[in-house]
């Protein structure tokens, strides 16, 4: 009996020794107030079967957009590396027939004097009818409200072949940029040229058309001649960059080229634009990254970082469709001011989130 006695205390003893153990460990693991948190990762393709990704930040909030072929859907998020997580609202379809009634292609998401524009492609079926459209929306936020169709953006003098439409604000002008084909060879010659025009307004080009870019390194011309999905860039010194995606987008060497406006010019005088002559950001096989391109900007939620993000395919030979997923990582610049894009990151490689996420 007195052994009994004796081992109940120290029983007991024993097993709050164990319980006040193990709770010093947890406080330990656990980060203080105000410490550092342990790193949170992501990995790329953030989304697969999405081609010619969009994103734009307003506030603390970022909207995604992609190809979707025959509507608009809008991603909203807080956090980018999150973006699998975002339920998609649809914001458009397309009609059943008309000039925007397939080929619902590359949609960009503006906010402009208190609106929101969106920007896309949009056809009859017939290639040859590609044509850049505008939606308009007076609520402060673009996955809510009406979306009003703003009709076709009509290039000057000429009517031309034209998609992937962004914008350019530089002080009180704003300008339209896109790819287009003027068919100066007939009608079999898909050569994809960079045009710029002046606007009246989110929704009306006042011409006249001008051209800034044209395919002229072989690095453009894989599959056929392109310059197509333009983007606009700037550093923190305000200088003006111009991505854009050159070569076929089915073919695996689709990289991002780099054109570079000049300090305080006129953008609508094409000798203002100078062109780097390789590639600034390329496929790499061993990263699962063929055909990178048509790309977008945005900043860490903090605004330290400057993030792109693309679309490639996992593997070679997947062509120009819906197998092509997106993908983001963080950029330099270099001592000039260059943006400096590295090479694509491996697709299941952890990623640290963007600051402030």
């Amino acid at each position: 009996m007195r052994y009994k006695t004796l081992l109940r205390p120290a029983l007991i003893w024993c097993i709050s020794f164990v319980f006040v153990s193990a709770s010093c460990k947890k406080e330990k693991q656990a980060p203080a107030p105000g410490g550092e948190q342990q790193a949170i990762t992501f990995t790329n393709p953030l989304l697969n079967s999405a081609p010619d990704p969009w994103v734009v930040q307003k506030d603390s909030t970022y909207y995604y957009m992609h190809t979707l072929g025959n509507r608009i859907q809008i991603w909203k998020t807080g956090k980018m590396s999150r973006l699998k997580d975002a339920a998609p609202v649809t914001v458009f379809n397309a009609p059943a027939s008309g000039g925007n009634s397939r080929d619902i292609w590359a949609p960009e998401l503006f906010f402009v004097n208190g609106k929101w524009y969106i920007y896309y492609t949009g056809s009859d079926g017939n290639d040859r009818e590609h044509r850049m459209w505008v939606l308009e929306n007076e609520n402060a936020d673009p996955t809510q409200g009406t979306w009003t169709d703003k009709g076709k953006l009509t290039t000057q003098p000429a009517d031309l072949w034209s998609i992937d439409a962004t914008i350019f604000q530089q002080d009180s002008s704003l300008f339209l940029i896109w790819s287009g084909r003027p068919f100066a060879g007939g009608p079999t010659d898909l050569t994809q040229n960079l045009y710029i025009s002046r606007m009246t307004n989110p929704f009306t080009l006042t011409g006249p058309t001008v051209q800034i870019s044209a395919p002229q390194y072989d690095w453009e011309k894989r599959g056929f001649p392109v310059n197509e999905g333009p983007e606009i860039l700037k550093n923190t010194a305000g200088q003006v960059f111009l991505a854009f995606s050159g070569s076929y987008c089915g073919n695996d060497s689709y990289s991002l080229g780099l054109l570079s406006l000049k300090t305080g010019s006129d953008p609508m005088d094409a000798k203002n634009w100078t062109k780097i002559s390789t590639p600034v950001f390329t496929g790499l096989a061993s990263a699962n990254a063929y055909g990178v391109g048509h790309n977008g900007f945005f900043k860490s939620k903090d605004g330290k970082e400057d993030w792109v993000i693309y679309h490639a395919n996992s593997a070679a030979g997947e062509g120009c469709d819906d197998s092509r997923n997106v993908r983001m990582q963080k950029f330099t610049w270099t001592a000039d001011g260059l943006p400096s894009f590295g090479e694509p990151i491996s697709t299941g490689r952890a990623i640290p989130v963007p600051s402030g996420e």
